[in-house]
C-alpha cells in the first residue's frame, strides 16, 4: 500500500503540472521527471508483488530507468537557474539511458520463461551486466548531484553581482531537491531495493508538499509575479550568456568616470537606502550598462554588488546611530532606514563586516536606542 501511494502521488503531481496554465520549461521538465519516476515505481511495485511474472514481457524494462533521474535533476536545476543549454545538446544527457536499452535488447526479446528464471534467480547468468550497470548508476548519481550543486553555487555567485538583497530569492527549494536525490543515491549504493524505493516514495510525498507551498511550481503562475523573481530571470540569464567581462568594451577612462559617478550617487543621493536596489536599477540611475557597472564595482571596490551595497548600508547605520536625533528610533527601524529589509539580513551582514552583532557594537560605542 505504501508503494502504491507513492505511485498515485507521483502521477497526481505530474497531472497537476501537465494541466497547469502558463507552464515554464522547468515545469515541463519536472512533469516528465515525475512521469518517469511514476513508471519506475510502478515496475518495482509489480515486481515486489509478483505481478510482473504474470506479464513477463515487461521484465527488464525498468533496468535503464535509474539513468534518467540524474539528467532530469540537472536539467531541472539548470532551467530554474536560467543556465540550461538550448537546442538538442541537452538530449545527450539521456544517451546512457538509450544505450542501456540497446545493450539489454537481447534480454528484452528473450523467451518469457528465460526472463522469469533470471529474475527469480537474482540475475543468474547476467552478473557482469548487473555489476557494470550498478557502477554506471552510482557514477551517474554522483556526477549529476555534483553538477547540479555546481549550477546552484554558480547561480548564487551571480545573484550577489545582481542584487543587494537575498531574502526574496529563495534557493531552498533547489537545495532540498538536490540533497534529497543525494540521499536516494546513498540508498542506491546500499543496493537495497526496498530502501531505495521507500526513500523515493517519501521524497515524492515531500516534493508534493513543498512544491505546493512553492509559488509557481504546482500552483498557477500569477499574472504579475514579484519583481525580484522576474528581474532574476532576465539579468542572470544575460550575465551567463558570455564569460564575465570577456571582450569588454569598457576602457580605463570610462571606468574611472563610472566609479566617480557611483561614489557621488552613493554619497549624495544614498541610493543604497532602497531595500530592493538591484544592479539594473542602479545602472539605470547612472545611465550606464549593467555589465560595465558590475565590472567597475568588482574592479574598484573588490566586492560583489551585494557586498558593496550592504557595506554602504552598514557604514550609514554606524554614522547615523551616533546622532542625537536617531535616539528615537529602534535598532531595526534605523536599520530599515539604511536599506536593510529584514532583521536577519541586517544582523548577518553587520556581523560579517564588523565581527560584532549590532547590539554589541552599540554597547561598545555607548549608543542607546529605543527598545
Amino acid at each position: 500500500m505504501f508503494y502504491l501511494t507513492g505511485i498515485i502521488v507521483t502521477f497526481f503531481l505530474a497531472f497537476i503540472l501537465v494541466g497547469k496554465k502558463g507552464k515554464t520549461e522547468a515545469d515541463r521538465i519536472l512533469a516528465l521527471w515525475l512521469i518517469a519516476t511514476g513508471f519506475h515505481q510502478g515496475f518495482f511495485y509489480l515486481f515486489i508483488t509478483g505481478q510482473s511474472y504474470s506479464v513477463p514481457q515487461i521484465l527488464g524494462l525498468e533496468m535503464p530507468f535509474p539513468f534518467l533521474h540524474g539528467p532530469f535533476l540537472y536539467l531541472y536545476t539548470a532551467s530554474l537557474t536560467n543556465q540550461i543549454t538550448r537546442g538538442r545538446v541537452r538530449l545527450l544527457h539521456f544517451l546512457p539511458f538509450l544505450l542501456c536499452y540497446a545493450w539489454i535488447m537481447p534480454f528484452l526479446f528473450a523467451p518469457a520463461e528465460h526472463k522469469v528464471f533470471v529474475y527469480q534467480n537474482k540475475g543468474l547468468g547476467y552478473e557482469n551486466l548487473k555489476g557494470i550497470m550498478m557502477v554506471g548508476v552510482i557514477l551517474s548519481g554522483i556526477i549529476y548531484v555534483g553538477l547540479s550543486l555546481r549550477l546552484l553555487n554558480r547561480h548564487k555567485r551571480n545573484l550577489r553581482d545582481q542584487f543587494s538583497y537575498a531574502e526574496k530569492i529563495n534557493l531552498g527549494w533547489l537545495r532540498y531537491l538536490i540533497f534529497g536525490i543525494g540521499i536516494i543515491w546513498l540508498a542506491v549504493i546500499s543496493r537495497q531495493d526496498t530502501a531505495v524505493f521507500s526513500t523515493v516514495v517519501l521524497f515524492v510525498i515531500l516534493l508534493g508538499y513543498f512544491g505546493i507551498k512553492q509559488v509557481g511550481i504546482f500552483t498557477q503562475a500569477t499574472s504579475s509575479p514579484p519583481e525580484p523573481d522576474s528581474t532574476l530571470e532576465t539579468t542572470v540569464a544575460d550575465e551567463l550568456q558570455k564569460p564575465k567581462y570577456q571582450k569588454s568594451s569598457l576602457d580605463p577612462s570610462t571606468a574611472e568616470n563610472i566609479h566617480q559617478a557611483l561614489n557621488r550617487a552613493m554619497g549624495e543621493r544614498k541610493l543604497f537606502t532602497n531595500p530592493e536596489l538591484s544592479l539594473a536599477d542602479l545602472a539605470k540611475e547612472l545611465h550606464v550598462h549593467p555589465n560595465h557597472l558590475s565590472q567597475v564595482i568588482n574592479t574598484y571596490e573588490q566586492k560583489s554588488f551585494y557586498d558593496y551595497i550592504n557595506a554602504l548600508r552598514i557604514e550609514e547605520f554606524k554614522r547615523v546611530a551616533g546622532q542625537p536625533e536617531s535616539q528615537k528610533f529602534t535598532l531595526l527601524g534605523l536599520a530599515h532606514n539604511c536599506g536593510f529589509n529584514s532583521k536577519t539580513s541586517f544582523n548577518r551582514n553587520f556581523k560579517n563586516a564588523t565581527g560584532l552583532s549590532p547590539s554589541e557594537y552599540l554597547k561598545q560605542a555607548h549608543i542607546l536606542l529605543e527598545g
